[in-house]
């Protein structure tokens, strides 16, 4: 089997796999707060000087943290043209497993929880 070949349909099975999961896993009921204009949470007509939840700045460290690893894995449809794709595929899962065995640790401390 072609490596270019075992790339494309690996990257297929993950993107549909996941695709799949979000459907199966995504809510699809509003709720009234999902609605209201203001779906934040926060109250558009109280102070605009509270201090936000550290909870907030997790998230966003964890989004630029996945958005980083789409920036390292995105030479990957190049560098199987080196001499050995395997090492590369092999740091490349890695990557990938290192960075979901800690979004599975940060959901399972309830990290990313925003109800205390």
């Amino acid at each position: 089997m072609n490596m270019l070949t075992f790339m494309l349909s690996l990257s297929l099975i993950i993107s549909a796999t996941l695709t799949l999961l979000n459907f199966w896993l995504a809510q699809t009921k509003p709720d009234s707060e999902k609605l209201s204009p203001y779906e934040c949470g926060f109250d558009p007509l109280g102070s605009a000087r509270l201090p936000f939840s550290i909870r907030f700045f997790l998230v966003a460290i964890l989004f630029l943290l996945f958005d980083l690893e789409i920036a390292l894995l995105l030479p990957l449809p190049w560098a199987i043209q080196l001499h050995s794709p395997t090492v590369t595929l092999a740091w490349t899962l890695t990557i990938i497993s290192l960075l979901t065995l800690g979004l599975v640790y940060e959901w399972l401390q309830g990290g990313l929880e925003w109800a205390e």
